[in-house]
């Protein structure tokens, strides 16, 4: 006969049962609660698209959570970003099954209420399948107030964070949403043009990419190789404005000058379907920069023709961004001429310096927790 001595069943009955309350004890909140105030691009499953695409949440009493992902996850990971009350955001690799999210170092305790921030940074292998979030024990889910400033980029590579160690989320971008405390949403597809050609790798460009919930990425994904169109009404928020930066990938293409205005015309008239007032800021490319000093340009002049199009039909609420002298040859790789991580932040101050002369002040604070 087993004889279980007495100071090892106690120890064994305490394990099993701090296991067990763990379980009682946790918070699951379903992929599909409201108060999940999802951004960006999200199939049904729901997965992400789109670098930057993400979640908030707005938690009360807040010390621990766990991510349970789908199969639809980037395998064999995904890297995503994490930031605590609007804090820095800090990259984390998730795989589908629980994924714990250190929020140890984060949560301080004295705020009854916390702000997550959670977004794919990659600008490939960046698909998350949301399952539920698991809470801990008294954790309370609240309602998330977003900024009164909502973005909406539109890009390629220049714009995705390609080649940075955190992706999208040291991008211009992102830094400017930061500077203004605003939401920010980034449609930016590395090696894309806005034709719709095909162009390294991407089957479709940007001008029919856009208007689809997944990135071109969609191709070569084996669970999703279909596009299905993006529904502007979930939104959120809807983009108070659109910055577009887009063309280096087009001149690759040899897509002579005329072509790409028509493209770009036409594509600026279709976003006016669901865009109806917003201001567009559509820039000019700081071109491609060499160590003799020297920097090459493409399609000179062919912008400001867009904008000036757009007046001519009564939209005046398009805007010029004149780029030129924002980036040197130190601001980018040299392997590569994207720019760097110096890089996006003096892109980001140049263009937030550009729109608060234009007359957008940057939230002196992010909106007060409800």
């Amino acid at each position: 006969m087993l004889i279980l001595s007495a100071m090892r069943l106690p120890v064994q009955v305490l394990v099993i049962a701090s296991y067990l309350g763990t379980l009682s004890a946790a918070t699951t909140i379903k992929n599909s609660n409201p108060l999940i105030f999802y951004h960006g691009r999200w199939d049904e499953s729901p997965g992400t698209w789109w670098a930057g695409s993400g979640f908030k949440l707005n938690v009360k009493n807040l010390k621990s959570m766990t991510l349970n992902l789908g199969v639809h996850t980037t395998q064999p990971l995904a890297s995503i970003g994490v930031s605590v009350d609007y804090g820095e955001f800090n990259t984390v690799n998730v795989s589908a099954g629980a994924n714990s999210i250190p929020l140890s170092d984060f949560v301080s305790g004295k705020n009854q209420q916390t702000v997550v921030r959670v977004n794919a940074e990659g600008w490939q292998n960046n698909r998350i399948n949301l399952e539920s979030i698991i809470l801990n024990k008294g954790a309370e889910l609240l309602p998330y107030r977003p900024s009164n400033i909502a973005f909406q980029f539109i890009g390629d590579s220049l714009s995705a964070g390609q080649f940075l160690d955190k992706g999208v989320d040291q991008a211009w971008p992102f830094l400017v949403g930061e500077a203004f405390k605003a939401e920010h949403v980034i449609c930016a597809q590395p090696g894309a043009a806005l034709t719709d050609i095909f162009s390294y790798g991407n089957v479709h460009g940007v001008s029919y990419q856009f208007f689809r919930t997944e990135d071109t990425g969609y191709y070569y994904t084996a669970d999703h190789n279909f596009t299905t169109s993006w529904n502007f009404a979930k939104d959120r928020p809807t983009p108070t404005h659109l910055v577009i930066h887009i063309g280096a990938n087009d001149a690759s293409q040899n897509v002579t000058a005329s072509q790409f205005v028509q493209v770009y015309e036409s594509f600026i008239a279709r976003l006016r379907t669901v865009y109806h007032n917003q201001p567009i800021f559509v820039f000019t490319p700081w071109g491609w920069p060499s160590s003799d000093g020297s920097i090459s340009q493409y399609y000179q002049g062919q912008y400001q023709e867009i904008v000036d199009s757009r007046h001519k039909q009564g939209d005046h609420a398009v805007f010029l961004v004149d780029t030129t002298g924002w980036v040197q040859f130190a601001d980018v790789f040299p392997d590569n001429v994207h720019p760097n991580v110096a890089g996006h932040q003096k892109i980001a101050k140049e263009f937030q310096s550009w729109l608060e002369g234009w007359g957008l002040r940057p939230n002196a604070h992010w909106p007060v927790m409800v």
